[in-house]
C-alpha cells in the first residue's frame, strides 16, 4: 500500500544498492571486462553496476575505470582479478585485489578525509584521499605499493609489525615471507626487478592517460585492442572518456631508494 501511494505521487522506487550508493559504475573501459555471476563469466558494458562481494576480471587486452557514489574511482588493468567491497557493510573497504594491478584514485568528502582500504593477500593499504597503484605480482601475493599523490599506510598482513607510511612518489615492496620493519633488501638485486614492475606500471597507466589504449599481454607487443564493449567505443581508444581519461601526464617511476649507510 505504502509503495503504490509513493508510485502514485510520483516517487521512483530504486533499488536499495542505488538508494545507499553501494553500487559502481563502469564508466570507461576496453577489451574484455567481466563480473562473475556464481560460476560464469558476464560480459560488462559501459553503464553497467557492479554489487558489493562482485569479482570483476580483465583479460589480457582488458581495462575498466570504475566510480562509486563519492567520486572515487579504481582502474583495473589488463589480466587482473579484483573483489569489489569484499567485507559486508564494511564500506572502507574499497576492493581486494586477487591478482594484477589496480590504480585508485579516493576523493576527499567536503575536505574531509575519506577513509577506504585496498587488501591484497599479504597487505592492507590504508588512504584518506590519494592516487595509488597496487599490484599484486605472483602466487604468493607479494605486492608493490607505489603512490603517485598523498599518503597511504601498508601493513604486512602475514608478518607482525607496525604499518609503514608513504607519501608521494614512494613505493614499498610487501612479502609474505618478511616483517616490513626487519625487510632489508638487496637493493643492487632489486632494482632491476622493481625498475622492469615500475616501468610496465607508468607506462601502461600512462597509455591510457593520453588515451592510447592498453597493450595486449605484457612484452611490450601487439597494439591497443580495436574493439571494445559498450556505446562510444572508438578503435584503439577509450569508451565515453568522462573520467579517467585527460591528458595529466603521470611522472615516472621514482628510482629505487640508496642502499643503506654501511
Amino acid at each position: 500500500m505504502f509503495a503504490a501511494l509513493l508510485l502514485a505521487a510520483g516517487v521512483c522506487l530504486q533499488p536499495a544498492q542505488a538508494q545507499t550508493g553501494s553500487a559502481a559504475r563502469l564508466i570507461q573501459m576496453n577489451g574484455q571486462v567481466s563480473v562473475m555471476l556464481g560460476t560464469a563469466a558476464k560480459p560488462l558494458f559501459v553503464d553497467d553496476n557492479i554489487s558489493p562481494q562482485q569479482t570483476v576480471i580483465t583479460g589480457p587486452d582488458g581495462y575498466a575505470v570504475f566510480r562509486v557514489a563519492d567520486g572515487s574511482t579504481f582502474e583495473v588493468f589488463p589480466n587482473s582479478k579484483a573483489v569489489f567491497r569484499s567485507t559486508p557493510g564494511n564500506w572502507e573497504d574499497l576492493l581486494e585485489m586477487v591478482l594484477g594491478k589496480v590504480r585508485v584514485e579516493i576523493q576527499h568528502l567536503a575536505g574531509k578525509p575519506n577513509p577506504n582500504k585496498v587488501r591484497t593477500p599479504t597487505a592492507v593499504i590504508s588512504v584518506r584521499g590519494t592516487i595509488f597503484d597496487v599490484a599484486v605480482m605472483d602466487d604468493k601475493g607479494t605486492t608493490l605499493v607505489m603512490v603517485e599523490q598523498g599518503v597511504v599506510a601498508v601493513r604486512n598482513e602475514m608478518q607482525p609489525g607496525e604499518p609503514i607510511i608513504l607519501k608521494t612518489g614512494e613505493w614499498v615492496e610487501v612479502d609474505p615471507d618478511q616483517p616490513l620493519a626487519a625487510k632489508k633488501p638487496d637493493y643492487s638485486a632489486l632494482a632491476q626487478r622493481f625498475g622492469r614492475a615500475l616501468r610496465e606500471f607508468a607506462d601502461q597507466i600512462a597509455m591510457h592517460r593520453s588515451g592510447g589504449g592498453v597493450p595486449v599481454g605484457t612484452s611490450g607487443g601487439g597494439s591497443a585492442a580495436d574493439t571494445c564493449h559498450g556505446s562510444g567505443c572508438k578503435s584503439g581508444g577509450s569508451t565515453d572518456g568522462s573520467t579517467g581519461g585527460g591528458t595529466t601526464t603521470v611522472p615516472p617511476p621514482p628510482p629505487p631508494p640508496p642502499p643503506p649507510p654501511q
